[in-house]
């Protein structure tokens, strides 16, 4: 059983949609858990907007940051991996709304020797902004609200807002690592720890939760499956930057093909800045 859950989330200069993120994980059923912010570098209006944020979360909520220097997702991961409290991580992005039962259904998937991978609906860039703009809550929307909006065309499928028993036919996935989206995921932090974390070497767009979960594979830990069960609402944006992805995709051959499972650049490598600097 999980005694206290710490959900990561990952954001990069959008505080509006973060904004809607932290809405709707205050209003989870399940409410033992804490909320750490990995941001990314972005500028003080997220750092405003976290702050708001703190008192209704009743000091539940943390900010972990460090400066811009281009896209460091997997560092900014590790360093909020550090600051956990929890045992078990979950990791969201800062563009995704969990619905009311996201947390409580983690925890009830959650089992040593497993990680477990979710979904998201994919929303259109209309539906997004009049969310956003009008400060709609979509976390609170009835499964009858979004076939009427699969009926308009405004959304594509409902398949990820779909609830489906939590049982054997989860686990038929267990060494397979494809089509694992690190913007839902849940990770024991011993599990982290033994594989050191994100590969911080990856600091461009793509591949690294795949590198995380083939290592995390490699140590024995196997993959439960969430969809339909944990799908989370995620807002349009533009489409990231994928000029290096083939550089990505050589680092994702190179893992595949070796044989070590901690990260060449992980966890223990922030430890070891953090204790040279205190020197």
């Amino acid at each position: 059983m999980v005694e206290r859950i710490s959900v990561i989330v990952a954001t990069y200069n959008r505080p509006d949609a973060l904004d809607a993120v932290l809405r709707s994980l205050l209003r989870q059923s399940d409410v033992d858990f804490e909320v750490l912010v990995a941001d990314d570098g972005s500028t003080d209006d997220t750092k405003r907007l976290v702050d708001e944020w703190k008192p209704r979360f009743n000091r539940r909520l943390g900010h972990v940051w460090h400066p811009d220097s281009g896209f460091r997702l997997a560092e900014i991961r590790n360093r909020a991996i550090l600051t956990a409290a929890g045992s078990y991580c979950i990791f969201l992005d800062g563009d995704c709304i969990a619905r009311r039962d996201y947390v409580a259904t983690h925890r009830a998937l959650a089992r040593p020797g497993w990680f477990v991978t979710g979904n998201r609906l994919l929303l259109s860039r209309a539906l997004t902004e009049r969310i956003l703009l009008q400060k709609l809550e979509p976390e609170t929307w009835t499964f009858a609200d979004w076939r009427h909006l699969r009926r308009a065309g405004e959304i594509k499928r409902l398949a990820p807002l779909v609830s489906l028993p939590l049982g054997p036919l989860r686990l038929r996935r267990a060494h397979d690592w494809h089509g694992a989206q690190g913007c839902n995921l849940g990770i024991w932090r011993s599990d982290l720890i033994a594989v050191d974390g994100f590969e911080g070497s990856f600091d461009s767009w793509g591949r690294e939760d795949s590198d995380l979960l083939i290592r995390l594979m490699r140590a024995g830990v196997r993959r439960k499956d969430g969809r339909m069960a944990t799908g989370v609402v995620h807002l349009w944006h533009p489409e990231a930057d994928r000029s290096r992805l083939a550089e990505n995709e050589r680092r994702l051959d190179n893992i595949r093909t070796a044989t070590r499972i901690r990260a060449e650049r992980g966890l223990s490598a922030l430890r070891d800045e953090a204790a040279a600097s205190a020197t």
